[in-house]
């Protein structure tokens, strides 16, 4: 048996390489069952990230529905989510070029609405009355555009409202027999995890709702209301301080089905989520997290009994049932994650698809550990620790690693345990990477949650610190070479804790905002209110966003940090990032910059994502000192020695 050979930590060869990365990875999601046939949307870095529909046949042929150009994706809220609908052996959905919604029967999808400038996403076909159903977002006028429910014409695309009023909606959802319609709606300056509220009413025999009966406190947030088989309205609700399912009968009674420490939902950043359906009127499959993993479970309707459902995986979305099968999307931490078909009856469990059928030695694998650490204020906050790891390679004596900080997005989102190459991207070379669960993070509560309003740029950066300061403390990590990377909300995090704090010796900031100020005055419709609750009510408490912005600090800054920005990102558009670059430089800082043209608000073509993941360890090869045992493109690094 060869033995390892010793060489410094980050200086490792690894055979997961970014180009084995992009070559071999899709995206997978939006999951759809009808019939024998099994749907799913692929994201496709090697097609310019194109979504492309699959098929799988009961026979198990695989194949591509939508055929090129076309790119399965909608641009409401920006994020998405809730692009097609598959109904009568008909596919409708949303193309990302021209946002029109397009009909497939055949091989060639042909356009339903019109050219315009309005956007379509969360589809349901109203049978009876030959239509869609779904949320729009009309940009034609100036200022913000408008978001409404309506239905679309099936034979003539026309679109009519049939709800309008709030700010946002989500979720229509029509009843078996289509005589209701539910929905869920929101207003600035909540976001639908703050307070939303869930709606009814009855679908006239013109098409037209009768009035609207809201359900939902103040303070309160729905999501995922969906009709069961018996012609009862199910939901999420956090009023007990965790997303947990709820019943609700027309009569006007609400019934909890089972209350727990845990979350059965998660934030609506995208449309289309899913974490529960109905196996039969009596039984409901649902899937929750505890502690940062997530289960999968039978949930008696009856009895109001809740029995795990044994899978290897700790991460689920997508969630479709059709009687005793369940299709998902799942991960583990050692296997890719995968499009899933499991018989409930047998317990068997068929791969559909792979994010990638690379298969890789469990010796080059780091298994994350949970670790709960102390931070400000007496708390106690979470995270994913990754220890390097590779067969091949042991460091030095008395060596200790680097440490990469990851900061997620969100800020309301989280750090998951499930496999990924980029994770093991870096601890197969010799860094050790922590993901971060702040204070804000979704999966431990609302209390949790709400850590965050007024707070954000320190809870999360706090939380940030201590976390790499408690590895430092378990002698795990080398606290010279400590890094902190986040893309953004984390790549704010990122920055703020670069600026206000003198824990990191580097970073990298992926479309993170570094002026808080532009970023509530410039950016889209459904972010645009975020920050009253994370930072405070613009203009009116406008020395708390200066205070917190980095690009009004860089005095401070005393460490070397890497950009990467899409230069069509409408989030948080390019010049967050080129200010900050230009005032590092001028400080005579190292600093680097990398821009990507044709990219939006996160990277999907397949030379960036490589360009980006090699970019930013070359960055920290050059900082830390440490050789590269790959041929990796350089990047320019400004000022650096």
């Amino acid at each position: 048996m060869t033995q390892p050979a010793i060489a410094p930590y980050g200086s490792w060869k690894s055979p997961i390489t970014s180009d084995l990365i992009i070559a071999g990875t899709v995206g997978l999601g939006g999951v759809a069952m009808k019939g024998e046939d099994i749907y799913w949307l692929e994201g496709r870095p090697t097609e310019g990230g194109r979504n492309v529909l699959v098929r799988r046949t009961p026979n198990g042929e695989v194949a591509d529905i939508t055929p090129p150009p076309f790119n399965v994706r909608t641009r409401v809220h920006e994020y998405g989510g809730g692009s097609f609908l598959i109904e009568n052996g008909t596919i409708y959905f949303s193309n990302f070029a021209d946002q029109r919604i397009y009909k497939q029967t055949q091989s060639q999808p042909q356009p339903l609405t019109p050219e315009s400038k309005r956007r379509y996403a969360d589809l349901t076909l109203d049978s009876p009355r030959n239509r869609l159903i779904c949320v729009c977002e009309d940009h034609s006028q100036e200022g913000e555009p408008e978001n409404t429910i309506v239905s679309i014409d099936l034979d003539t695309g026309e679109v009519q409202v049939l709800v309008s009023g709030s700010d946002f909606y989500s979720s229509p959802r029509l009843c078996t027999n289509g005589t209701h319609l539910a929905w869920i709606s929101w207003n600035h300056p909540n976001m639908p995890w703050d307070e939303s509220q869930l709606w009814i009413a009855t679908v006239n025999a013109d098409g037209s709702l009768g009035e609207a009966k809201c359900i939902g406190e103040t303070e309160e947030s729905i999501c995922e209301p969906r009709w069961s088989p018996d012609g009862k309205l199910y939901f999420s609700s956090d009023c007990n301080g965790w997303w947990n399912l709820y019943r609700y009968d027309l009569d006007g009674a609400i019934e909890s089905l089972y209350e727990m420490e845990a979350e059965f939902a998660y934030p609506h950043w995208v449309f289309g989520l899913s974490n529960y359906g109905f196996a039969s009127p009596s039984r409901l499959i649902c899937t929750y997290t505890q502690n940062g993993s997530w289960y999968l479970a039978s949930l008696d309707l009856n009895s109001k009994q809740l029995q795990p459902i044994d899978t290897p995986y700790n991460n689920f979305s997508s969630l479709q049932i059709q009687g005793n099968k369940i299709a998902f999307i799942g991960g583990s931490p050692t296997e890719q994650t995968a499009a899933i078909l499991l018989n409930l009856d047998t317990q068997r469990i068929e791969i559909l698809k792979r994010s990638s059928e690379l298969d890789i030695d469990l010796g080059y694998l780091s298994i994350p550990e949970a670790i709960a650490f102390p931070t400000e204020n007496g708390l106690t906050a979470y995270a994913w620790y990754y220890p390097p790891k590779n067969k091949d390679y042991i460091a030095p004596e008395g060596e200790l690693p680097p440490l990469l900080v990851k900061s997620h997005g969100g800020p309301t989102a989280a750090a998951s345990a499930s496999f990924s190459l980029r994770v093991q991207y870096w601890t197969s070379r010799g860094i050790g990477y922590l993901d971060v669960n702040y204070g804000g993070s979704t999966g431990y509560g609302r209390e949790y949650r709400q850590r965050l309003d007024k707070n954000w740029g320190i809870v999360d950066v706090d939380d940030c610190c201590n976390a790499a300061k408690y590895l430092v403390r378990q002698g795990k990590a080398d606290g010279n070479r400590l890094a902190i990377s986040g893309g953004s909300a984390g790549g704010y995090t990122t920055l703020a804790a670069l600026t206000f704090k003198d824990i990191f010796k580097a970073g990298a900031s992926y479309y993170g905002v570094s002026d808080l100020e532009i970023l509530a005055r410039d950016t889209h419709k459904f972010e645009s209110r975020y920050l009253d609750r994370l930072v405070g009510k613009y203009p009116q408490e406008k020395a708390i966003y200066e205070a917190r912005s980095p690009i009004h600090f860089t005095e401070r800054l005393a460490c070397p940090i890497i950009f990467f920005q899409g230069l069509e990102d409408k989030v948080v558009p390019p010049n967050q990032a080129e200010m900050m670059v230009e005032a590092i430089k001028q400080k005579g800082l190292p600093v680097a910059y990398v821009p990507f043209e044709g990219e939006q608000h996160g990277f999907r073509r397949a030379e960036n994502i490589k360009r980006a993941l090699d970019g930013e360890f070359y960055f920290y090869s050059s900082v830390f000192g440490f050789k590269v045992a790959d041929a990796i493109e350089p990047v320019e690094i400004i000022n650096i020695k």
